[in-house]
């Protein structure tokens, strides 16, 4: 247990930071950041590179699109040149109209407030994962990036790994379960470790370089 803490803290020290902070995000548990995580899950749920996803979010954040209101009211092709500056050219206009729909779809439903589904499902995952779905562009794969993402923020969520992360803690050696990596962290840092992990999982660190990094302070 001890070799597995000091692997998954040389982890954190080297991957700490989300892809929502990644994307500029700052999570909280409030609708703007909760529909900017939903922006980036929309991103990140097709088949391109996660660095690439989240610059593309950089982009339409910053050009104020922050909320529901705001992405809706953006005109499509503006939209697609945002997301054209991140290069995230493969599947642009199709995003677009994705982004469009999916943020009235927040207004129907939620009122533009994710904090209402996460009340409404008792901050079930299985039930959570069940309403994400019905985002356009988001299927099983993005409903498991968004509650990854989000534990960070619902603590009853957490403790959340999806297959990605449990590749990426195959690779390391270390728990292969949700409960057994909560118990390498602090509880607060589960989710950056889940993003962590992830990133290995996805060839962008070093499992080798992990290993030898946590050797190095015994």
């Amino acid at each position: 247990m001890g070799d597995d803490r000091r692997v998954a803290r040389a982890l954190l020290d080297r991957q700490g930071r989300t892809y929502a902070e990644e994307a500029g995000i700052t999570l909280a548990d409030r609708p703007g950041p909760l529909y900017q995580l939903l922006v980036l899950t929309t991103l990140l749920s097709t088949r391109i590179r996660a660095q690439v996803a989240v610059a593309a979010a950089r982009e339409l954040f910053a050009a104020g699109w922050r909320t529901p209101q705001t992405m809706e009211a953006a005109r499509w092709q503006d939209r697609v040149d945002a997301l054209g500056r991140g290069h995230y050219r493969r599947y642009d206009e199709r995003t677009a109209t994705m982004l469009g729909t999916g943020a009235r779809l927040c207004l129907d439903r939620w009122h533009g407030d994710l904090r209402r589904m996460h009340r409404e499902t008792g901050g079930d995952p299985a039930a959570l994962r069940r309403r994400l779905t019905d985002f356009p562009g988001i299927g099983p794969t993005g409903a498991d990036i968004f509650l990854r993402e989000a534990q960070t923020v619902w603590s009853d969520v957490r403790p959340y790994a999806d297959g990605r992360t449990l590749a990426g803690a195959k690779r390391l050696g270390l728990p292969a379960d949700a409960h057994g990596l909560a118990g390498l962290v602090a509880e607060p840092d589960f989710g950056r470790l889940a993003s962590a992990l992830v990133r290995v999982a996805l060839g962008e660190e070093s499992a080798g370089e992990v290993t030898r990094t946590a050797a190095a302070t015994r």
